[in-house]
């Protein structure tokens, strides 16, 4: 007993230290932040209003699919297209209905639309037009966010492109899907007007005469 009591030590002492394994305590995971998705603007603009057969979502010059734009960058550009859209659906009315009817300034102004602008009378009263239209020009600035630290021209995104909080005859539905259909019909009706209004103006800048 004596014996195996003394090689005891010696055992111990004669194994390498090699043979010793310390197994590595990784340490606890530490969840970092989470990095957001890159913004598809494409897979954004498709969930607008606007899109219909057969073109369907219409996109030729890429506006939508550039690596810089972003969210409000889409909605600017809803909101000129809707400003443009509904310019041209007036005047597409107004062009050819003041060309047979235009009893102001005495009947005098019997001209093509195209240059009726330009006519002495009219010379004095754009000023005023031009002022009124820079009235709500001013107003929309408040719907744009601040350049200082964002992409300049975008909208702030709890702004709806087009909702001037202008509707007196109480038209605008209360429910999400009639909402988005009525905007898509003015979004289809203003395209048209403003291809119909580039085609009134071209045909009297080639004739030099009215439309009818």
């Amino acid at each position: 007993m004596l014996s195996l009591a003394a090689s005891a030590p010696q055992a111990f002492a004669r194994a390498p230290l090699s043979s010793i394994r310390m197994e590595a305590v990784a340490p606890p995971e530490v969840p970092g932040p989470e990095v957001p998705a890159p913004f598809d603007g494409v897979a954004f603009a498709k969930t607008l209003p606007g899109i219909s057969a057969p073109l369907d979502f219409f996109d030729p010059a890429g506006f939508c699919s550039q690596d810089s734009v972003t969210e409000g960058k889409i909605r600017f550009y809803r909101e000129v297209e809707l400003k443009h859209a509904r310019v041209a659906m007036l005047a597409a009315l107004g062009f050819p209905v003041a060309e047979s009817f235009h009893p102001l300034f005495g009947g005098g102004i019997d001209v093509p639309s195209y240059i009726a602008f330009q006519e002495t009378p009219l010379q004095s009263f754009w000023p005023a037009v031009v002022f009124l239209i820079s009235i709500a020009e001013v107003f929309s600035v408040f719907t744009f966010q601040n350049p200082a630290g964002s992409q300049p021209w975008t909208i702030s995104l709890d702004h709806e492109p087009g909702d001037l909080g202008f509707d007196p005859l109480g038209l605008k539905p209360t429910d999400a899907a009639e909402l988005a259909e009525l905007a898509t019909k003015e979004l289809n009706n203003g395209r048209l007007a403003m291809i119909a209004i580039a085609g009134m103006v071209a045909q009297e800048l080639v004739s030099g005469t009215t439309l009818f």
